[in-house]
């Protein structure tokens, strides 16, 4: 790069040679492949610049530049543009040699989500110092990588009163990376997505603890940036004498299972039973999650313009119609409910009333 500078001595007559009476009026830059740059430009149409110095008087000029070079043929012209062009087409291949083409994809079948969130502040809360302990559980289909952790504890924060709501802001970063395989395309078995269980708990200056809340978030099924506000609650021992110990002593009736916030994993059955288990809400906790999926099915799909029938294809389709899933979630409990009453009817009145019933013969 070679750089030339056009100066001006603009002090008052009598006193010239001063550097602080000198003024950078443009620079021209020639760089190796012969582009010349001129800072400032040209004023074509526009007004002149302005120079002001700095001394008692402190005149102001005016500055224009102009381009007192021939104007170049059109074969010239031609023949800037084209290397112009060749110019940037090898500073594309530059740019895609260090980039690369082989961008990391995905098996066949497998869809990888990430999810990049926060939790952003917790309010509602009886005690002050508060931190949550969270921890992710995948369902059934999904795994992860061997040293991806699904776990963490914020820090402890201290409240603040906005309103009439105590709120402590965590501004606490997590992050975690799953892959769900499908093991087969039967009808009715859309998957189950990532749940993050957490627990609000509070400490004392005599390092006591106190469970605050449990609450539970499963992960949205729509990539993009979700902010979404959970309530929790905690089990609740009646009576005095219980109130006295956790104000004083510290420490409450705390659940064994976190899974049992939402259903736990250990259960069967078609009804989960709570009678008898007394609770209170408390606060809330905000959360807001970056929610990133890929698999090489939407790839494929975009391209070849197919029709989704496979479960990934499906969850493609998330991208553009983010209620494709609570859609066919309905139609196929409204499809097991039709299901149940067809089998609740009298044969022969399923025989009589059916179109696709084969005609007596003789």
């Amino acid at each position: 790069m070679q750089t030339m500078h056009i100066m001006a001595d603009l002090g008052p007559v009598g006193q010239l040679g001063q550097r602080e009476n000198e003024h950078v009026l443009c620079t021209v830059r020639v760089d190796g492949n012969g582009v010349i740059t001129v800072k400032p430009d040209f004023n074509n149409t526009k007004g002149p610049y302005r120079v002001e110095t700095k001394g008692e008087k402190r005149e102001v000029w005016h500055l224009t530049l102009e381009n007192a070079s021939a104007p170049i043929s059109q074969e010239e012209r031609t023949r800037e543009q084209r290397i112009y062009g060749d110019l940037y087409v090898r500073h594309k291949d530059y740019l895609d040699s260090l980039v690369g083409q082989d961008f990391e994809m995905p098996p066949p079948g497998i869809l990888r989500l990430l999810v990049n969130g926060e939790i952003v502040s917790a309010q509602g809360y009886e005690y002050d110092n508060v931190y949550i302990h969270f921890f992710m559980d995948l369902p059934r289909n999904w795994s992860s990588l061997p040293l991806q952790s699904f776990s963490g504890v914020t820090q402890t924060c201290r409240t603040r009163t906005l309103g009439t709501e105590s709120v402590a802001f965590f501004s606490y970063p997590f992050s975690f990376e799953a892959f769900f395989r499908k093991e087969d395309e039967t009808e009715g078995s859309l998957p189950k997505w990532p749940v993050l269980y957490f627990e609000v708990l509070s400490l004392d200056s005599w390092q006591r603890h106190r469970t605050e809340g449990y609450g539970y978030l499963v992960i949205p099924a729509t990539p993009g940036c979700h902010s979404l506000t959970c309530s929790t609650w905690r089990p609740l021992q009646c009576g005095t004498l219980a109130e006295l110990r956790r104000f004083f002593v510290g420490g409450a009736l705390e659940l064994e299972d976190l899974g049992y916030v939402r259903v736990p994993g250990t259960f069967k059955g078609d009804r989960l039973s709570r009678f008898g288990f007394r609770t209170v809400t408390t606060g809330s906790v905000t959360f807001t999650l970056h929610c990133i999926q890929h698999a090489r099915a939407f790839v494929d799909a975009s391209a070849l313009r197919k029709r989704r029938q496979s479960v990934l294809d499906q969850l493609g389709g998330f991208s553009q119609q983010g209620s494709v899933y609570n859609v066919l979630e309905a139609f196929q409990k409204a499809r097991r409910r039709m299901q149940e009453a067809r089998e609740s009817l009298p044969g022969d009145l399923i025989n009589t009333s059916s179109p696709l019933a084969p005609e007596p013969t003789a």
